[in-house]
């Protein structure tokens, strides 16, 4: 840690920014030194065209040192103004100082734009519904950052802007501030474990968004700081006495209490200041956990316990593995003590925010993957004290944070988090659901891109929609990578469901309809009808004779059952296995029974290599359609059979595509003429055009999907094409 002589060379008037530099360097070895000071030497020569320009930056870097970082960590800190200022380019700084150097500068001044969006959350959430945007903004936050020294200096680089809001008297730019230490960088100071600035971010948030109760409570605390004082000297001396009797090594001192933490312990148990049992309190270092308890003994042997005012986190550590014996007794004098009784091992690891318990303060909920990440990012602030070398350190410090989940954000500035590989898509469906089926394009961070593109952390994804209209079949197709959310898919499949059941509905409803007019039963009571046949709901009966299921020999027996002949034994659908016939070449499907009719379903197109199974029609032979077609999982399972693809030869396959583009003279052209390139032969084509876009459906035959893929790749490329897909 930095002396104390070191952290008054910035903060005393008398001594200057050049004393802060000598002693600076002092801690760090010849090369360290240099690049610190070359860095310093830049500054300073800026430094007269800026007003307080010098003096915050060093006393910035201060707050670095004094997180005893390393010297990349400090010299990133001078730099940092000169690139937010622009006076010096991310080229000339790389060049300069090295890419770790340049990065570090670069993920502070990335972090404070995404950090600034939270004070510009949409106004009408309900408070937990902000509680849960600060939440995903706080671990987006820490997802961007690939070094933990980044979120370290930008904490710091947050206390000293809120030092000087308060210090400029803008109570516009005070409460900004205070708001933003409130919602973001208490919480992460607090997750880190870096408690010397997370206390000083609360006490001063306190100050300007409570000044009433800040200045009680510091009245309070100065009015009797001289009595509270001599009394814990008394305290500690008698402790040291009685466990120097014992024969016991201990670190006795009086305990700091902060007035956000009085504040705080205030309104949770609704007490006033005197009725507080931790104002006077003392903490005890010892060697070992058995001295732990030998302390505790001879505390209680001095001191009467308070009644409910111990807890013993040793046996039976918190969730978060903090480990410490807290208890309060009636000390001398009658005055309530509270002592706090750790080896220095668990003080480290609490100092350092191993045992950091934010969920206990923050109350927020629990999410084991996330807490396991949290408590890596702890140890690496561990582990820098046990790596002397600067390389190995860096290596330490860059870690996959998060690599299941990505986090984007709206055009508003609220954030959502996606598993990793999510798309535009998937973010559209996680917004709204009518959103996601009327998707039609995607801007990323102003940018127009395919729907399949892969989504990163701290991008803004703005939809293009259409105003009616339903997603596309491809997005189901796992192999052209449209969705990566179940959610979406599950959408997505449902939306297919129920699109094709309105039309069995509506199919069945008409062949109904027909039949009761040929028959003048058009007065007949068609629930009962549904009842007599077996199905609970009327279009449960119509889906079912849409789809075919439900054949005219059922309906009539049905509609007139006397009249219905003698029940023949129905014969059910034979297993049709498939199996390559002799004559099987050129990619022929080949299904059943010899020379039995197959045709390629319109739903879903299928084409080789894809897994494919057929269905039994009535009096069409048998469709074929992609194993995974939602249309199938609708048909009568007993009617489907087997089927594979014969042996790749020259048959070609109809596949329909889409193609949205910026719409221009001769795109329609440009687009052929890769298609006739690759000797594909267009069957159908259809185009719809606006102003700027267009958008056209190619019917195409393609010989498998690899030479689709590879088309589909090349007409992407054609200028002024968004994307291309298989429908």
């Amino acid at each position: 840690m930095v002396s104390n002589v070191q952290l008054q060379l910035v903060k005393s008037p008398d001594a200057g920014p050049q004393a802060w530099i000598l002693a600076a360097t002092a801690r760090f070895d010849a090369p360290a030194s240099a690049a610190l000071r070359r860095a310093f030497d830049d500054l300073l020569a800026v430094a007269e065209r800026h007003d307080g320009l010098l003096e915050r930056a060093c006393a910035l870097a201060d707050t670095v040192l004094q997180l005893d970082l390393d010297h990349e960590a400090v010299t990133a800190t001078l730099l940092l103004p000169l690139l937010r200022l622009q006076l010096i380019g991310s080229v000339d700084l790389r060049a300069r100082y090295g890419d770790v150097i340049a990065e570090l500068v670069e993920g502070v001044l990335r972090m404070g734009e995404i950090g600034a969006l939270s004070s510009h959350a949409p106004a009408p959430l309900r408070p937990e519904g902000q509680a849960t945007q600060l939440e995903a903004l706080r671990k987006m936050l820490l997802a961007m950052v690939q070094d933990v020294r980044v979120v370290l200096v930008k904490l710091a680089d947050h206390l000293q802007d809120l030092r000087e809001a308060i210090k400029s008297r803008d109570a516009g730019k005070m409460t900004e501030m205070a708001n933003l230490t409130q919602d973001l960088f208490a919480p992460l100071a607090n997750r880190l474990g870096v408690w010397q600035i997370k206390w000083e971010l609360e006490d001063l948030a306190l100050r300007v968004r409570d000044p009433g109760s800040y200045k009680r409570i510091a009245r309070l605390l100065d009015e009797k700081r001289q009595d509270r004082e001599r009394y814990i000297e008394n305290v500690v001396a008698i402790l040291k006495s009685e466990l120097a009797r014992a024969g016991i090594a201990a670190d006795v001192y009086g305990r700091p209490k902060h007035i956000a933490s009085i504040h705080r312990k205030m309104e949770k148990k609704r007490l006033d200041f005197e009725g507080l049992y931790d104002v006077r309190a003392v903490r005890v270092l010892v060697r070992d956990v058995k001295d732990c308890y030998t302390v505790l003994g001879i505390v209680h042997s001095l001191w009467s316990p308070l009644p409910k005012e111990f807890d013993d986190y040793i046996a039976k550590p918190k969730a978060n593995n903090y480990r410490s014996l807290h208890t309060a007794v009636s000390g001398p004098e009658g005055k309530s003590v509270e002592v706090q009784i750790r080896t220095h091992e668990m003080h480290q690891h609490s100092e350092l925010g191993v045992a950091a318990h934010w969920r206990y303060k923050e109350g927020g909920r629990q999410n084991r993957g996330y807490e396991e990440k949290i408590a890596w990012l702890r140890q690496v602030l561990e582990w820098k004290d046990e790596v002397s070398d600067t390389g190995e350190l860096g290596e330490q410090f860059r870690t996959g944070l998060f690599e299941d989940t990505v986090y984007v954000l709206t055009p508003q500035g609220r954030v959502v988090d996606l598993p990793k590989g999510a798309t535009p898509v998937d973010f559209a469906y996680h917004v709204h659901t009518e959103l996601g089926h009327r998707c039609r394009g995607a801007k990323v961070d102003g940018v127009m891109v395919p729907l399949n593109t892969p989504l990163s952390n701290g991008q803004q994804v703005e939809v293009l929609a259409a105003k009616q209209g339903g997603p596309s079949r491809d997005w189901l197709n796992s192999q052209l990578g449209f969705l990566r959310s179940p959610g979406a898919r599950s959408k997505v499949r449902q939306w297919f469901n129920k699109l094709n059941l309105e039309a069995d509905i509506a199919q069945g409803r008409t062949v109904l309809d027909k039949e009761l007019q040929r028959r003048g039963m058009t007065r007949t009571n068609l629930d009962q009808l549904a009842t007599a046949m077996g199905f609970e709901r009327l279009n449960d009966l119509l889906a079912g004779i849409g789809r075919g299921e439900i054949g005219p020999k059922a309906l009539q027996e049905a509609l007139d059952p006397d009249a219905a002949g003698a029940p023949q034994a129905q014969v059910p659908a034979p297993a049709i296995v498939a199996r390559k016939a002799k004559n099987a070449g050129g990619g022929i499907l080949v299904v059943g029974v010899d020379k039995l009719l197959t045709m390629p379903a319109k739903c879903c197109r299928p084409a080789p290599p894809e897994p494919i199974v057929g269905f039994v029609t009535r009096g069409r032979g048998v469709s074929v359609h992609r194993a995974e077609c939602a249309n199938l999982a609708r048909l009568d399972p007993q009617r489907r059979v087997a089927a594979e693809w014969g042996v790749p030869g020259s048959a070609t396959f109809p596949v329909e595509i889409v193609v949205d583009a910026v719409d221009r003279t001769g795109l329609l052209r440009d687009i052929s003429e890769v298609l006739s390139r690759e000797r594909i032969n267009v069957t159908a084509t259809r185009s719809t055009s606006t102003d700027l876009t267009a958008r056209m459906r190619f019917t195409l035959e393609v010989s498998d999907l690899a030479q689709l893929a590879r088309v589909l790749g090349l007409v992407r490329e054609v200028r002024g094409v968004v994307s291309a897909a298989r429908r």
